[in-house]
């Protein structure tokens, strides 16, 4: 499944509507986990499902203003440590 696709299942949006926004913020949510350090694979499941995650998290918060949600910083957190292992 595609980014564009994973996002919109996430967030239960259905038309293309919003398609080019939502494409910038998953190329957002790409520089930002980057630039924390992180080196993605973009055909492991793993780094999509991180990518889509901090992409709607940053859809949601435009709305609430809310910070960043636990699960998503373990899951930042534990990405980049176990980079840090497999790297020596």
């Amino acid at each position: 499944m595609e980014l564009l696709e994973m996002l919109k299942v996430d967030l239960g949006i259905t038309t293309a509507a919003y398609d080019d926004r939502l494409t910038m913020y998953l190329e957002n949510a790409q520089t930002e986990i980057t630039r924390e350090g992180i080196s993605l694979n973009m055909s492991a499941v793993g780094d999509m499902q991180l990518v889509v995650m901090y992409a709607a998290w940053t859809w949601r918060k435009r709305a609430t203003g809310d910070g960043m949600p636990r699960m998503l910083r373990y899951a930042l957190n534990n990405r980049l440590f176990s980079q840090k292992v497999q790297n020596g």
